[in-house]
């Protein structure tokens, strides 16, 4: 019984130790305010795709005499991008060219081919026929688009932040060294439910296309939604918060540290703006001190509920 009981002890001795072990407090560390900056940014996945794309079927069913385009190349409104024949005038000029060739020419002059025309300026993303092809009118011979955009999808929670004109930065899954600037062109107006969560889908218009730009390519976008340089700020470990008022430890020459109110801005979940109660150079408490990468602290929302294509929640 005796040796039970200090088997028991000695077991409740252990739990108490690991217990009080667990609850042990980080170490704190001192933080000299500084200024810095914090870049707030709504991040998303996107897709790129023509902001116009229209098919270009022909008017009459026959047969294609040539195609005057290439894909990726840039035309004109009204330019003549094809000629073709009618199925009319094909059985004719195959009938003549097995008269003669005197024959053939005469026929080729009389009945003209039937130009297919651009109907907008922009380039051809896709070429469909060769010269001999047989087509009807449903079919689509080419497709054209006035240019390129990222379509990206926006959680709700992040769309109050959001607004047509907001610069962006895009990065091409295929080419992630390739960094490519642009801006909010629309926003649009109704909704979509993806896997339960609701989204918006946003275009993005690239200041540039670079040549290495398709249709279909995976993006991954970043709108910028607020940057503030040369702020006062601190690790957001450091500020206390309790029912909304804010303070901090500040270090003084003698004594204990004093607790002071302070007002607070922005903050990218490592940094927090300081708006007032604090001056550049004082000392202040701080349980952790984020590894600093650059003079610029940039946050954001992405990856809502780690779904592809949402934007969401701070990282």
């Amino acid at each position: 019984m005796k040796k039970t009981a200090v088997m028991l002890c000695l077991a409740a001795l252990v739990v108490l130790d690991g217990g009080c072990r667990k609850k042990e407090e980080p170490p704190v560390q001192e933080y000299k305010v500084e200024r810095g900056s914090i870049r707030l940014s709504v991040s998303g996945n996107g897709v790129v795709k023509p902001r116009n794309r229209l098919e270009i079927k022909p008017p009459i069913s026959g047969r294609i005499d040539s195609v005057l385009v290439e894909e990726g190349q840039e035309v004109k409104k009204g330019e003549v991008i094809a000629w073709m024949s009618s199925s009319e005038r094909a059985a004719l000029l195959d009938s003549a060219r097995a008269q003669g060739e005197e024959e053939y020419r005469k026929w080729e002059e009389v009945y003209k081919p039937t130009p297919i025309i651009a109907p907008l300026s922009g380039f051809i993303i896709k070429r469909d026929v060769e010269p001999g092809q047989t087509v009807g009118t449903g079919s689509a011979m080419l497709v054209m688009a006035d240019t390129l955009i990222v379509e990206c999808q926006i959680d709700e929670t992040d769309l109050g932040r959001l607004k047509a004109g907001q610069k962006t930065r895009i990065t091409l899954d295929a080419y992630p060294d390739i960094r490519i600037t642009g801006k909010i062109e629309h926003i649009a107006y109704e909704s979509e439910v993806v896997s339960n969560v609701t989204i918006y889908k946003v275009d993005i218009l690239p200041s540039r296309i670079p040549d290495v730009f398709r249709s279909g390519m995976s993006a991954t976008t970043d709108i910028m939604v607020e940057n503030k340089q040369e702020i006062l700020i601190v690790p957001v470990s450091a500020v206390n918060d309790e029912g909304g008022r804010k303070t901090v430890k500040v270090k003084k020459e003698e004594g204990e540290p004093e607790e002071r109110e302070i007002e607070t801005g922005i903050d990218d979940g490592s940094y927090m703006e300081i708006v007032s109660g604090l001056d550049e150079g004082e000392i202040i408490a701080a349980k952790d001190i984020p590894a600093r990468r650059s003079s610029n602290r940039s946050g954001g929302f992405r990856g809502r509920f780690g779904l592809p294509g949402m934007g969401g929640r701070r990282r």
